[in-house]
């Protein structure tokens, strides 16, 4: 038996099982021996002694420490979150009770923590074509604003035109576009305009707005020739087609397309290229994906679709090409004298979007999520507006016939600026067309701090509003709209005549409002407008294909599910 340790001696000498203690011959205590299989993990009463304890033992001690230490970190989180949430309760509380805030009313909800009954609501309201009246129903009997509560987040309903100036415009700075739809429609629109907030989108907005000013809007060159072909091809389909179709598909896209890239889709051509129509179905399918994930919300990681990300991919790629075109003529004008380079911009007589923005940054990512929210913004823009007012001139003769007079009275070949701005009916016809069929029907901003709105309170709403940070302001233009104490009992009617005295404020918002209105809206009422004259110029009536009524279909914009079936009549 071992009564001693020599420091000097080996340790492995010393097996495990022959010894339960050891005298030390130094006083300094030893605090863990390891040998072999054995570990000393203690120091017993005396100070020269001290206890081997088993490897099974030290794992189950080592196991109930770390379940302690464990349950003292989920109660200090318990704590320290449940005093952050009554600190935050209480700084709310005084927020309210100073600006006399009052609860808004509340849509009855079955289950309102996830809101399944809400969601189905509006998923079968959608399938039938009826979401926007949904909208308008509930707005009837709950009154301006109401909140909603699904996948445990509140969204204050509006349409309320004070509210949503105040959210636009006013108290811009607190509200923007979220998270949420970030993640939604990040891969298709990536970090462009229509998905980012400060200073990301304040930089953005400068590099796209300038281009719009400099844009030749009184040169139609380019829409005219692509409006020819559309007549040739109304003429080849023996004048029976659907015009909405052809609105999407070929005049807006290769118009725009040629406008921003500097070379046209060529869909309107018979003999338009593979490249070409596969960019145009990916857009197409790209877009409804997003719009799914919009409505999947908190849902969105369970959209798992391939054929989503390859669209989302080809659309890119067909960017990719004239973003680089667009480089290279930067550095192609970079490298030239500054005498030159002004030679070379007034030689060049073509605009090219692209090239505007390629004048301000190199960055290919940045110019490539551009020009995709700017081609879509564009394209569904013009298109539904143009859709929608041949819908409602083809079932109402007497609108087109008053039309066409006022659209002759003021023609001249080549058609110019000036003329279609001295033509006030279809000036008229456009406005009440934005009224009834707003591009952009409903629309939402998520609140990026506590803050206050000075009405969507109290029974009557009109009582301060308090909205929590991670809120959603969802605002409906298209209810909005069709109120009638703002345009008259008649308000669900087509009527361009309204417009002659009609000033409208806020309660009219096709294009936005505040820091973010469209700033491609001219542009779209310019080419609308060319496009509707020069159609009334070619043919002198049209004639209703389709007995039912007009059937929503939402994307990223409102459209016409049953499209224009019509027969347009050659003067």
């Amino acid at each position: 038996m071992c009564h001693g340790l020599d420091p000097s001696s080996s340790i492995g000498q010393i097996l495990p099982g022959s010894i339960s203690k050891l005298v030390l011959p130094s006083p300094l205590p030893i605090f863990l021996l390891a040998v072999r299989r054995v570990t000393l993990v203690g120091v017993s009463s005396s100070p020269r002694h001290f206890f081997i304890i088993s490897r099974p033992r030290r794992r189950s001690i080592v196991m109930a420490l770390s379940l302690l230490l464990a349950a003292v970190g989920l109660v200090a989180f318990v704590i320290y979150y449940t005093v952050q949430w009554l600190v935050r309760c209480r700084r709310r509380m005084i927020i309210k009770r100073k600006n006399g805030c009052l609860p808004p009313k509340k849509l009855p909800q079955i289950d309102p923590i996830l809101g399944t009954d809400v969601v189905l609501q509006n998923l079968g309201a959608a399938k039938e074509y009826g979401f926007l009246n949904l909208l308008r129903s509930r707005h009837a009997a709950h009154g301006l604003t109401f909140t909603t509560n699904t996948y445990m987040r509140t969204t204050i309903n509006t349409c309320d035109p004070i509210l949503i100036q105040n959210v636009l415009s006013f108290q811009f700075q607190d509200f923007g576009m979220g998270p949420l739809r970030r993640n939604s429609a990040s891969p298709l629109l990536g970090r462009g305009i229509f998905t980012t907030d400060d200073e990301i989108w304040a930089h953005q907005r400068a590099l796209i707005r300038p281009s719009f000013v400099r844009a030749q809007m009184t040169d139609f060159s380019i829409f005219g020739h692509h409006v020819d072909q559309l007549i040739a091809l109304i003429g080849r389909r023996n004048y029976e087609v659907d015009l909405q179709q052809l609105f999407f598909r070929m005049v807006v896209l290769d118009s725009n397309s040629e406008y921003m890239f500097g070379e046209s889709v060529g869909l309107m051509s018979e003999n338009a290229s593979e490249a070409a129509t596969m960019f145009h179905h990916a857009l197409d399918y790209a877009q409804q994906g997003t719009i799914l994930r919009l409505r999947l919300g908190n849902l969105m990681f369970t959209h798992r679709d391939k054929k989503f990300r390859d669209s989302c991919a080809t659309v890119h790629a067909y960017a990719d090409k004239f973003v680089a075109q667009a480089l290279e003529y930067r550095q192609k004008q970079t490298a030239l004298p500054e005498e030159k380079r002004d030679q070379d911009e007034g030689a060049r007589r073509k605009y090219v979007f692209l090239n505007e923005l390629a004048k301000d940054t190199d960055d290919p990512i940045m110019l490539r999520d551009q020009i995709v929210n700017m081609l879509l913004a564009a394209r569904d823009t013009t298109a539904g507006l143009l859709a929608f007012v041949f819908f409602m001139l083809a079932r109402r003769p007497e609108i087109w016939a008053k039309l066409r007079a006022d659209v002759l009275e003021h023609y001249c070949e080549p058609l110019t600026y000036e003329a279609i701005q001295n033509m006030k009916y279809l000036r008229f016809v456009l406005q009440e067309t934005l009224r009834l069929f707003p591009p952009i029907a409903t629309n939402s901003r998520m609140a990026n701090k506590d803050t206050v709105l000075p009405v969507g309170g109290g029974p009557d709403g009109k009582s301060p509003l308090f909205v929590a940070k991670h809120h959603v302001v969802t605002y409906s233009t298209f209810v909005m709209h069709r109120r009638k104490e703002f345009f008259g009992e008649d308000a669900d009617e087509f009527r361009p005549e309204r417009w002659e005295d009609l000033r409208p404020g806020w309660e009219f918002l096709p294009f936005n409002g505040g820091p973010r209105i469209c700033p491609g809206q001219k542009f779209a009422l310019t080419e609308s407008s060319y496009t509707i004259a020069r159609l009334l110029h070619a043919f002198s009536g049209i004639e209703s294909r389709d007995p039912t009524d007009w059937r929503e279909q939402l994307t990223l914009s409102l459209t016409l599910n049953n499209g224009v079936q019509c027969r347009l009549i050659p003067a």
